[in-house]
Protein backbone atom coordinates (compact mmCIF):
# COMPACT_ATOMS: atom_id res chain seq x y z
CA UNK A 1 0.00 0.00 0.00
CA UNK A 2 0.88 3.60 -0.93
CA UNK A 3 1.06 6.61 1.21
CA UNK A 4 0.36 9.89 -0.23
CA UNK A 5 0.43 13.46 1.32
CA UNK A 6 -0.86 17.19 -0.27
CA UNK A 7 -1.35 20.46 0.90
CA UNK A 8 -4.83 22.32 0.17
CA UNK A 9 -6.00 26.00 1.33
CA UNK A 10 -9.22 26.97 2.83
CA UNK A 11 -10.10 30.25 2.02
CA UNK A 12 -10.66 32.49 5.17
CA UNK A 13 -13.63 32.00 7.45
CA UNK A 14 -14.80 28.95 5.64
CA UNK A 15 -13.35 26.18 8.46
CA UNK A 16 -16.64 25.16 10.42
CA UNK A 17 -18.83 24.69 7.10
CA UNK A 18 -15.74 22.98 5.52
CA UNK A 19 -15.80 20.33 8.71
CA UNK A 20 -19.51 20.09 8.81
CA UNK A 21 -19.46 19.21 4.79
CA UNK A 22 -17.10 16.54 5.62
CA UNK A 23 -18.95 15.28 8.30
CA UNK A 24 -21.81 14.98 6.03
CA UNK A 25 -19.60 13.75 3.38
CA UNK A 26 -21.90 12.29 1.04
CA UNK A 27 -22.24 8.10 0.77
CA UNK A 28 -21.43 7.52 -2.98
CA UNK A 29 -18.54 9.84 -2.66
CA UNK A 30 -16.72 7.93 0.31
CA UNK A 31 -17.97 4.71 -1.80
CA UNK A 32 -16.15 6.38 -4.68
CA UNK A 33 -12.83 6.76 -2.72
CA UNK A 34 -12.86 3.23 -1.20
CA UNK A 35 -13.70 1.64 -4.83
CA UNK A 36 -11.22 3.48 -6.14
CA UNK A 37 -8.86 2.23 -3.60
CA UNK A 38 -8.09 5.06 -0.74
CA UNK A 39 -7.95 3.92 2.29
CA UNK A 40 -7.39 5.35 5.82
CA UNK A 41 -7.86 9.53 4.47
CA UNK A 42 -7.19 11.81 6.87
CA UNK A 43 -6.89 15.94 6.34
CA UNK A 44 -5.55 17.87 9.28
CA UNK A 45 -5.60 21.89 9.21
CA UNK A 46 -3.10 24.08 10.23
CA UNK A 47 -5.30 26.76 11.79
CA UNK A 48 -2.74 29.62 11.68
CA UNK A 49 -2.31 29.56 7.94
CA UNK A 50 -5.55 27.80 6.99
CA UNK A 51 -3.42 24.94 4.80
CA UNK A 52 -5.27 21.68 5.24
CA UNK A 53 -2.94 18.59 4.93
CA UNK A 54 -4.53 15.16 3.95
CA UNK A 55 -2.70 12.17 3.56
CA UNK A 56 -4.32 9.01 2.77
CA UNK A 57 -3.42 5.03 1.38
CA UNK A 58 -4.01 3.71 -1.25
CA UNK A 59 -4.05 0.12 -2.66
CA UNK A 60 -1.59 -1.02 -5.30
CA UNK A 61 -4.63 -2.12 -7.40
CA UNK A 62 -5.69 1.42 -7.04
CA UNK A 63 -8.46 3.60 -9.83
CA UNK A 64 -7.51 7.10 -8.04
CA UNK A 65 -6.86 8.68 -11.89
CA UNK A 66 -10.25 7.70 -12.59
CA UNK A 67 -11.78 10.01 -9.63
CA UNK A 68 -11.45 13.32 -12.12
CA UNK A 69 -13.81 12.13 -13.81
CA UNK A 70 -16.93 10.53 -12.26
CA UNK A 71 -20.39 12.80 -11.69
CA UNK A 72 -19.75 12.78 -7.81
CA UNK A 73 -16.32 13.73 -7.55
CA UNK A 74 -16.87 16.84 -10.14
CA UNK A 75 -20.31 17.44 -8.06
CA UNK A 76 -18.10 17.41 -5.15
CA UNK A 77 -15.49 19.65 -6.24
CA UNK A 78 -18.02 22.52 -7.41
CA UNK A 79 -19.73 22.09 -3.86
CA UNK A 80 -16.17 23.12 -2.10
CA UNK A 81 -14.81 25.51 -4.40
CA UNK A 82 -16.50 28.26 -2.80
CA UNK A 83 -14.79 27.21 0.51
CA UNK A 84 -11.25 26.57 -0.48
CA UNK A 85 -8.81 27.18 -3.37
CA UNK A 86 -9.23 25.22 -6.84
CA UNK A 87 -8.45 24.65 -10.19
CA UNK A 88 -9.92 26.42 -13.25
CA UNK A 89 -11.83 23.01 -13.61
CA UNK A 90 -12.74 23.19 -9.16
CA UNK A 91 -10.69 20.26 -8.42
CA UNK A 92 -9.07 21.56 -4.91
CA UNK A 93 -5.43 23.06 -5.83
CA UNK A 94 -3.00 20.52 -4.17
CA UNK A 95 0.58 20.45 -3.82
CA UNK A 96 2.01 16.63 -3.40
CA UNK A 97 3.93 16.50 -0.98
CA UNK A 98 7.34 14.49 -0.79
CA UNK A 99 8.26 11.96 2.30
CA UNK A 100 11.40 13.00 3.80
CA UNK A 101 10.98 10.35 6.97
CA UNK A 102 9.21 7.68 8.20
CA UNK A 103 8.93 5.46 11.35
CA UNK A 104 7.51 2.72 10.80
Amino acid sequence: METLAFRMTLKPGTRDEYERRHREIWPELADALRAAGIRDYWIFLDESTGHLFATFKREASHTTDALPSLPVMRKWWESMAELMETNADLSPRSIPLVPVFHLP
